[in-house]
């Protein structure tokens, strides 16, 4: 930028925004039931949301226009790339014409039921303002990530929440797990509309989730007695491989183990990492992805 002062030019440095990094972390669900279709088409669910020490990494960085880059071939670069979507939101919100470039090195398993791409979104609309100077309400980044997604609005909190309706309307609160979470996906992707197809919802009172699940970090079989994924039914019926999954890690000790959302990861909880590890071996030798969360993790 140029300048003149008494005949004379110099030049003014606009200093450059330095790059933002961020994590991405995934979500389990632990509990989602199906009580009803609404007249709108989406599902009246309840579920907890819990963080795990799986994440993406999400670099903002300057530039002319809004691009995005995957290092997952599996999950899109460009325009189709939620994340593009979430900052384009920003930019005709706050009216600039800035851009930015996104790397996303993805380590979350897509179409996993950990909610990857709803969490490098929300990533994208807590962190882009700072990039350009600028600052976004708390109620107008929850509207823009509602439009981009159902689960991307739980991924602006910092808690685990109870998430009920479409899982939008959220209730956030402090779970400490005092287990190691185990994870497995198979090769297998679990289309989400398929699996809301074949669901058949469970009318009627459901239980306080959140009570529960503080109660049964003490007592797992309270998890075991209480907790359940309405999606399992469907989705074992028509992937065996992922009821297996379920079987092996039972078998080896996990004491509670469920399907995260609709497939196609399962997960269990193990009294430590080491018998979480012991468990992981058979599955990693299958080429299954694994992945551990120690105990008391906090993202």
């Amino acid at each position: 930028m140029l300048s003149r002062s008494f005949g004379v030019y110099f030049t003014i440095m606009v200093p450059t925004p330095s790059p933002i990094d961020c994590r991405a972390y995934a979500k389990i669900n632990i509990g989602l039931r199906v009580t009803e279709k609404r007249a709108d088409g989406y599902h009246e669910i309840t579920t907890v949301f819990h963080r795990i020490e799986l994440f993406d990494d999400i670099t903002l960085s300057p530039a002319r226009d809004v691009t995005v880059v995957s290092t997952d071939p599996e999950v899109p670069s460009g325009e189709s790339n939620i994340c593009h979507a979430a900052a384009a939101m920003l930019r005709q919100h706050l009216g600039t014409g800035a851009g930015v470039r996104i790397d996303v090195t993805k380590r979350i398993p897509a179409g996993a039921g950990l909610g990857g791409g709803s969490a490098d979104a929300a990533a994208v609309l807590r962190r882009l303002p700072a990039l350009w100077g600028e600052s976004v309400s708390a109620h107008d980044l929850r509207a823009m990530a509602l439009r981009l997604g159902s689960d991307v609005p739980f991924f602006l909190g910092d808690e685990s929440a109870v998430g009920i309706g479409r899982g939008e309307t959220l209730e956030y609160f402090r779970l400490d797990v005092p287990f190691a979470i185990l994870l497995c996906t198979p090769p297998v992707r679990v289309s989400t509309a398929w699996a809301y197809a074949h669901i058949v919802p469970r009318p009627g009172p459901v239980e306080d989730l959140r009570s529960i699940l503080l109660r049964g970090m003490a007592d797992p079989s309270i998890l075991r007695n209480h907790i359940a994924n309405d999606f399992e039914s469907p989705v074992f019926q028509e992937y065996p491989v992922i009821r297996s999954i379920r079987d092996l890690m039972v078998d080896d000790g996990a004491l509670f183990v469920s399907m995260s959302g609709s497939g196609s990861t399962v997960y269990g909880f193990f009294p430590d990492a080491g018998r979480a590890a012991a468990a992981a071996r058979p599955l990693d030798s299958l080429n299954f992805r694994t992945f551990i969360t120690p105990p008391h993790f906090r993202a």
